[in-house]
């Protein structure tokens, strides 16, 4: 919040998302023309005031203070110039508009439908990011703090100012944020509600395009999910909770313990297309997104289903109504990370040391394999849960 006084000194409120920001960080978020030295030369000679007093570069702020700040500092000739706005078409502006699910000072919440990419790349001529200036007439440039898929579409936030972006970007990457997709999977998982852990890395020769199960190099990487209505052995709908965020993370994992998400064709090959006229485009939908907000309470909000997602519901005779209720557990802290990473390190060296004291004592090869990784790549470690109730007529699945 700016006012202008007559002798051209500018007077700012901080906002509560520049609560704890230092001097110097905030004329980078919303004064970026004013150079650093220049920021120090006023904070030396006392020119700029936070609530009268004078400050230093290295002053933390605090919500509802008033910043005065002397006219000048401008960018000098030949230095870097501010982005330019893109002037948008009306179709581009009629599209960004139909997007919105809400907004407010600090963020607007998108709806991404299917096929419209978060940013750009070769060839992209329509992304969100090159969309993002239809919500700024006035003002900075709102910006991306989370991206999906291209083909995957759901709630999408985009930060409107430098303080608000750094703020959800600490939720996201220090996983408080709850992020819930739904999805329309080939066959029924054997364990309604489950644990999905499986490594994951890049595929070399794919250009970082596509990821793989990698049981040597791989990131940890661990998806809960849950059967929420199946459509008898053909296909089921699953809400995926994903704990930790790698690339194509949810695609990979359903299709590694065999039931890839209908339309996936990079990841499930032909498997992954259902027969009739359930559509060929990927069934993966980015439902609900929970998240603190600078301004207090929390942010939550629900994006509708695209068309096609909707339509193969009704086809296989699934209710929204029945996922309604269905809500993800709390992130894991990062301490009980460290204590399962830590137990499954130490289950598989005793496995190790008894394979090779077999080894010593008989004279014979072990019947072990030491150095073996427990689980084989491909397959998830056995899900936590229990099989949910099964239907007339279908087969009984395994434990």
């Amino acid at each position: 919040m700016m006012s202008q006084l007559p002798d051209q000194v500018r007077q700012f409120t901080v906002g509560s998302d520049d609560d704890g920001v230092r001097l110097d960080r905030w004329f980078k978020r919303h004064l970026p023309q004013v150079g650093f030295a220049t920021v120090s030369r006023w904070a030396r000679t006392g020119q700029i005031r936070v609530d009268g007093k004078r400050a230093d570069v290295d002053t933390r702020l605090e919500a509802g203070q008033t910043l005065r700040v002397p006219p000048g500092g401008e960018a000098k000739p030949g230095g870097k110039a501010a982005r330019p706005r893109r002037e948008l078409s009306e179709e581009e502006l009629a599209l960004a508009d139909s997007m919105v699910l809400t907004q407010d000072r600090a963020a607007i919440v998108l709806n991404k439908p299917p096929g419209l990419a978060t940013q750009g790349g070769l060839g992209m001529k329509q992304h969100v990011d090159g969309l993002l200036d239809a919500y700024a007439a006035q003002g900075p440039r709102p910006r991306l703090v989370h991206r999906l898929d291209k083909d995957t579409s759901g709630v999408l936030l985009v930060a409107r100012t430098p303080g608000s972006a750094a703020y959800f970007s600490k939720r996201f990457s220090g996983r408080s944020a709850r992020k819930i997709y739904w999805a329309l999977v080939v066959g029924v998982p054997s364990i309604a509600d489950g644990m999905i852990e499986l490594p994951l890395a890049k595929q070399p020769g794919t250009g970082g395009e596509k990821m793989q199960v990698d049981e040597e190099n791989g990131k940890p990487s661990r998806t809960r999910y849950r059967v929420i209505d199946r459509a008898g052995n053909r296909a089921a709908w699953v809400e995926l909770y994903p704990m930790t965020g790698r690339t194509h993370q949810l695609r990979v994992h359903m299709a590694a313990i065999g039931h890839p998400i209908v339309g996936d064709g990079k990841y499930g090959g032909q498997d992954a297309f259902l027969s009739g006229s359930i559509s060929r485009k990927l069934h993966l939908h980015a439902r609900r997104l929970v998240i603190d907000h600078p301004d207090g309470a929390p942010l939550d909000v629900t994006a509708p289903l695209p068309e096609h997602f909707a339509a193969s519901m009704a086809q296989l005779g699934f209710d929204e109504a029945d996922g309604a209720e269905l809500s993800a557990p709390p992130p894991e802290s990062d301490k009980q990370d460290q204590k399962r990473a830590a137990k499954a390190h130490a289950k598989q060296y005793r496995k190790e040391r008894r394979g090779e004291r077999r080894s010593r004592g008989d004279g014979s090869p072990s019947r072990g394999k030491p150095g073996a990784k427990a689980g084989k790549p491909g397959k998830p470690s056995r899900p936590s849960g229990k099989p949910g109730p099964r239907k007339p007529g279908a087969p009984r699945g395994r434990r």
